[in-house]
């Protein structure tokens, strides 16, 4: 590639480079060449910014005309103040600034003079927020049909309490259990590879000395693994101790305690070094030892070799609360040595005893999650970015700790990455897992809050539909007053990136407020302002945002392509006569109906002599 190439190419040239193509232009730029279409198009681009020349006077230069109208729509009230420089005065993009509540975007800004059009596209590619990947989601139920009836289960079947094995109602939805309850692995991990997924045992311990043994089945590699992780971090297990009121995230809280594969110890999201590595086929024993005044040692084996005390924790902080058992694990199989019976894999030390062979009065069970959909409940949240919906949908957990609540939203399946990754990528990832594991919910007795924006009417009816054999359906719409949604969506702007001006307008556009409808749904909420003074509001925002919005160029109608009948070859044709009918007609004998040939042709063959003997032939 020339410098004058370089100089010239626009954003829209690069976008519609080929994969191949732009990680060549990265290889001949010495760049990474590793990632998704739209890294490497933001990695080539601004590369190329880079390189070009300063602006001069009297140059012809596309990249620093400044921002029009449309521009003017791009950039809004949640710019910090000593980012503009004037405000916009193009009466085609500015609201009206008398009467009613103003919307968060009616104090329009424009973007710092020299800011140009491949400069607002580049920060449109670059800075994508987590609202952009949930919207382009939830724009995927305006087209989708209606959910299939959920899979007929027998659900009948008790909960065998005395049993020993992972519990799939504390667990990650997207960790998948086997039938017998020994083995578990990511249920995503083919399509989500930076996910980690966790479990505990259904049964833990508050005394004596007790020991549990994992083994890491098999690693699960893919050709879709992510890009410039070492070998090493193409897959993770932690494995320990945990108590059931603590995150599935295994180490990363207090009273959460981990041996990780890395050769290292976790607690409270602080890593020490600890160990040896492991990886496939290792085994690793996990051992509580209980004294009398209630303080605690944990320590750890490998393939039956002592690794050291790991953790020691006083009677205070337990307060006489049982651990249970924990795993947590990312393209990687588990398996745990769960029979009552069964000899170990490595001999235990003396005084220990395995979880699964201890008498049922000592051990201790978690909580028993719903055996059917029919004694399940569903909160779906309604509400636009930054709205509050996260923080209530929190609250609503710590305040019904019995009912167990999983909380599905990008969140929480960002926190499940653990900081891997592009940033681009994972929120990309969690937004598509976030739609499968709806799905999967659906079918899965458990008590679930919905944590998305929901704000389209057809994504609204669709997941309440998915839920309908749930015994309770609970749409909770936070919707806050302007002034307060401009404060919170600032502070959320400043954690998970900008959401895209166009993007957000649209939402407000789309937007639709529940109503009370029996089959739907069977309760309602307004959490803050009250139902009519939302819509009144809401209503404002529309007509702003519909204001505000650059108008959408209509696709010429295609002029219908006319038929014209190709000329003859040797000239218009003369028209003759078609037998008996008596028809005038312009096709030759060969391409006239049989009906229409002349009558001669129809005489049969012994009545044709005549015109043998008359000399005609």
């Amino acid at each position: 590639m020339s410098a004058a190439q370089k100089v010239t190419m626009k954003l829209a040239d690069i976008k519609k480079l080929k994969v191949a193509e732009l990680r060549s232009k990265l290889q001949e730029a010495g760049l990474e060449c590793k990632g998704l279409k739209a890294e490497l198009v933001g990695r080539l681009w601004s590369s190329l910014d880079q390189q070009q020349p300063a602006h001069t006077p009297g140059q012809d230069d596309d990249t620093t005309v400044v921002a029009n109208n449309i521009q003017a729509v791009a950039s809004s009230s949640f710019l910090l103040p000593q980012q503009t420089t004037r405000k916009c005065s193009d009466s085609t993009t500015q609201t009206d600034g008398e009467g009613g509540s103003q919307s968060p975007l009616a104090d329009c800004e424009q973007l710092p003079v020299g800011q140009g059009e491949a400069g607002a596209e580049r920060s449109e590619l670059e800075d994508r927020g987590r609202a952009f990947y949930e919207f382009k989601e939830e724009i995927r139920y305006k087209r989708a049909k209606a959910p299939r009836a959920p899979l007929e289960r027998d659900e009948t079947q008790q909960e065998v309490e005395d049993v020993v094995k992972l519990d799939s109602y504390d667990s990650h939805l997207h960790f998948d259990i086997s039938q017998d309850g020994v083995c578990g692995q990511p249920l995503f991990w083919d399509r989500f590879p930076l996910l980690w997924s966790g479990c505990r045992l259904t049964h833990g311990v508050s005394q004596g000395r007790v020991s549990f043994e994992a083994r890491l089945e098999r690693t699960l590699l893919s050709n879709n693994m992510v890009d410039g992780l070492e070998s090493s971090e193409s897959y993770g297990m932690r494995v320990g101790w945990s108590l059931s009121q603590t995150s599935l995230l295994l180490g990363e809280e207090a009273l959460s305690f981990a041996y990780d594969a890395g050769a290292r110890k976790v607690t409270s999201g602080q890593e020490e070094d600890y160990g040896e590595t492991f990886s496939e086929g290792d085994i690793i024993g996990c051992y509580a030892s209980f004294s009398t005044n209630g303080s605690v040692q944990l320590s750890f084996h490998k393939n039956g070799r002592f690794m050291g005390v790991a953790f020691s924790l006083e009677a205070s902080e337990l307060r006489g609360r049982a651990l249970f058992p924990h795993v947590l694990c990312k393209n990687c199989a588990v398996r745990f040595l769960l029979g009552p019976t069964a000899p170990a894999w490595y001999c235990s030390p003396p005084g220990f005893t395995p979880l699964a062979a201890l008498p049922a009065g000592l051990r201790l069970r978690s909580t028993l999650g719903p055996n059917s959909r029919a004694q399940s409940e569903v909160v779906l949240m309604v509400g636009l970015p930054a709205a509050g919906k996260s923080h209530w949908a929190k609250a609503r957990v710590r305040q019904h700790p019995e009912k167990h609540y999983r909380l599905l939203s990008t969140e929480e399946l960002l926190a499940c990455m653990m900081g891997r990754g592009a940033r681009e990528r994972q929120l990309q990832q969690a937004a598509q897992c976030l739609t499968e594991l709806i799905q999967r919910a659906a079918n899965t007795p458990g008590n679930y809050i919905l944590d998305q924006c929901t704000i389209l009417f057809s994504a609204q009816r669709y997941k309440l539909q998915l839920f309908a054999d749930f015994s309770h359906r609970l749409v909770v719409v936070v919707f806050p007053s302007a002034a307060e949604w401009k404060r919170r969506l600032w502070e959320h702007q400043q954690v998970w990136g900008r959401i895209p001006e166009i993007a957000l307008l649209k939402l407000q556009v789309s937007c639709s407020l529940p109503e009370q409808h029996s089959h739907l749904l069977d309760e309602l909420q307004y959490v803050e302002l009250p139902q009519e003074a939302a819509g009144a509001l809401l209503q404002e925002y529309k007509d702003q945002a519909r204001r505000l919005l650059p108008p959408v160029a209509k696709a010429e109608k295609k002029k219908k392509y006319l038929q014209k009948k190709r000329p003859h070859p040797h000239g218009p044709l003369q028209p003759h006569w078609s037998g008996s009918n008596g028809w005038y007609d312009t096709r030759p004998y060969t391409q006239q109906p049989w009906s229409h040939q002349p009558t001669c042709w129809n005489t049969v063959y012994h009545d044709q002599a005549m015109y043998c003997n008359s000399g005609y032939w």
